[in-house]
């Protein structure tokens, strides 16, 4: 199993503008969060042991911070021809098991996951009230094969410190993880 480690996208840069239909048949847009105080803006699959290793923890997390008024989203933007497990179906089942409660997105084209520079899932991005960068990084510690706790520490004290309007102390982790599974073409290196 080769992990893919994040692009580390430069802190400040805007969020990119995305609309994407959701898993359950909403379609959501980055307009439709433009009140909260914090973005998260996260890209995940079904299939990764590295993603499975942390889902529930991330629904967790997900729910806690929506009541601090952080909006989330998971985008899944993997092809989902040659990965079959990662259709909306299964990322409904995914959804479900792990607890979450913020719109799970498709992202077919793959020119989402592009346009954030997404090279892994998981990959995390956490965006201030003016939609910049502030924070893109591991959501914890915890990965498949090792025993530590699945708390999301390092996402939690980067969304307190943009809470907190503090900018979120470096160095950031990188997420670690699967590579996007491209579709033939679509790959940032092929670009």
């Amino acid at each position: 199993m080769a992990a893919t480690h994040s692009y580390m996208v430069e802190l400040g840069t805007p969020a990119p503008d995305f609309t994407l239909p959701a898993v359950g048949g909403d379609t959501v847009s980055l307009g439709d969060v433009a009140d909260a105080p914090a973005l998260v803006v996260m890209f995940l699959s079904n299939h990764c042991p590295y993603v499975r290793r942390i889902e529930e923890g991330i629904g967790q997390v997900g729910a806690e911070y929506r009541d601090k008024g952080v909006a989330t989203v998971a985008i899944c933007s993997n092809d989902v021809v040659n990965y079959p497990d990662d259709s909306a179906e299964h990322l409904a089942e995914q959804a479900e098991r792990a607890g979450f409660t913020f719109p799970y997105l498709v992202d077919e084209t793959q020119e989402v996951a592009r346009a954030y520079r997404a090279a892994c899932t998981p990959d995390f991005f956490v965006y201030d009230a003016e939609r910049r960068l502030a924070y893109r990084g591991e959501f914890d510690a915890a990965r498949p094969g090792n025993d530590l706790p699945v708390d999301g520490a390092s996402l939690r004290a980067a969304l307190d410190a943009v809470l907190a309007g503090k900018p979120v102390p470096e160095p950031h982790t990188p997420s670690l993880g699967c590579g996007i599974k491209w579709k033939p073409g679509n790959s940032p290196d092929e670009q």
